[in-house]
């Protein structure tokens, strides 16, 4: 059993957990654009290959595939994974599967507000987004929102160029230094996170892990507490089943004055999916066992509540000759 790890970048963990899972039994391959990503230096073998831009990108990942027998190929980063999906069948082709959802899901998982209004068709609560200064100035106008609000990039990932603001000049000189911005919705409630697995055999929900963040940094989660809401757990399973997810995604909520909200979702490896691993939400496992052909059994909430999780920097140090 080969796993191939795109853009792995400093997610080390994923690269270590996929490792600890396999033991042995087969080999993590990652890439990066850079040989200074040091999550690389974790696999057993890793590449050095162009920006998921270039024209040949998905000729050169397809290469690695065939030459080091890629049973399963997910990516780390939200821009990638429309590309992956894309391409399922060239990647089925040389018996690789992708580990990520649907094409569909994924651009929508990426367009904020095409999330936002596919939520409020469903009547699932969502912090409220505008695509345009002026319908927003409408709305406040009419008292449905005041600020602050944050604007930031429709397509945006890893929180940037997210700016809290707090007066129409401050909006005005956004939206005319920027391109397909959005305003949205200042959540005033204590921000959750949940790492969520949708069995690709069954496509059943199997897994659920839900955390309390307690402090952000750069867009991922530092600091984190666990805790379980059965009700919840039944909700987000139905979600995810509903739409067709598959594989791991993650999910951003807030809980304010008792009721839940659903703010994004993320088809892939959240930052903060480490505390779940360490409290032995196994989702390697889940994944090794779907690519066997083996269906996991449900265990949403198999972990114990008030277990924190504390990030902190650690350094690799390497000489020049040792770089791939």
């Amino acid at each position: 059993m080969n796993i191939l790890v795109l853009s792995a970048g400093t997610r080390d963990k994923v690269v270590r957990y996929f490792k600890e899972t396999l033991k042995g039994k087969g080999n993590v391959i990652a890439t990066d654009c850079s040989n200074l990503a040091p999550a690389i230096y974790d696999a057993d073998k890793a590449y050095i290959v162009p920006r998921i831009d270039a024209p040949d990108y998905i000729d050169k990942v397809i290469d690695i595939c065939k030459k080091e027998k890629i049973d399963g190929v997910f990516s780390l980063i939200d821009p990638e994974l429309s590309l992956i999906a894309k391409e399922r069948a060239r990647f089925e082709e040389v018996g690789t599967t992708p580990i990520v959802s649907s094409y569909d899901l994924c651009e929508m998982s990426l367009d904020k507000y095409a999330m936002y209004k596919f939520l409020t068709e469903k009547g699932i609560s969502t912090g409220k987004c505008y695509i345009d200064k002026d319908s927003f100035y409408k709305a406040k106008a009419a008292g449905e929102i005041t600020y602050p609000v944050f604007v930031k990039p429709r397509l945006g990932s890893a929180s940037l160029n997210i700016n809290m603001v707090n007066t129409d000049e401050e909006i005005d000189t956004l939206f005319d230094i920027y391109d397909d911005l959005m305003i949205q919705e200042y959540m005033k409630g204590q921000e959750y996170g949940a790492d969520i697995y949708i069995d690709m055999v069954s496509g059943k929900c199997v897994s659920i892990f839900l955390k309390k963040k307690i402090k952000m940094r750069a867009g991922e989660t530092d600091k984190s507490v666990s805790v379980k809401d059965p009700e919840l757990f039944d909700k987000l399973a139905q979600f995810a089943e509903d739409c067709g997810y598959r594989g791991m995604i993650d999910a951003d909520l807030f809980l304010d004055d008792g009721k839940w909200y659903l703010s994004e979702i993320n088809p892939r490896f959240g930052g903060g999916y480490p505390h779940a691993y360490e409290c032995g939400v196994n989702f390697p496992k889940l994944v090794i066992n779907n690519l066997e052909g083996k269906e996991n059994a449900p265990a949403i909430g198999d972990y114990k509540e008030g277990i924190y999780m504390m990030k902190y920097n650690d350094l690799l140090i390497l000489p020049e000759s040792e770089l791939v």
